[in-house]
């Protein structure tokens, strides 16, 4: 059952206006994960199934090694994936 009220509208709105922004990818993917995931801590939002297994596709995504630059590759699954939790996010 997806969340309702202010705060887990305000953190659709939050995470949309991330994914929204202009900017590199990468950026975007890592902020709209945290505040992801400071929505799930505070029981604004629930988890969903898909949520987890795209929030772990995009920690993926965005793993580097120390001083590597995350780049096309990167960037373009962020966008994919990104995308993909727009859609998804009014059923958390």
């Amino acid at each position: 059952m997806a969340s309702t009220g202010a705060a887990a509208e305000a953190a659709r709105s939050d995470v949309r206006q991330i994914i929204g922004r202009t900017g590199h990818a990468v950026d975007n993917a890592r902020d709209a994960m945290a505040r992801l995931g400071m929505a799930f801590e505070a029981g604004d939002l629930v988890r969903t199934p898909f949520l987890d297994q795209a929030l772990g596709d995009l920690a993926l995504a965005l793993e580097q090694d120390d001083g590597q630059k995350l780049g096309g590759k990167s960037a373009e699954a962020s966008r994919f994936i990104l995308r993909a939790i727009d859609r998804e996010l009014d059923e958390a």
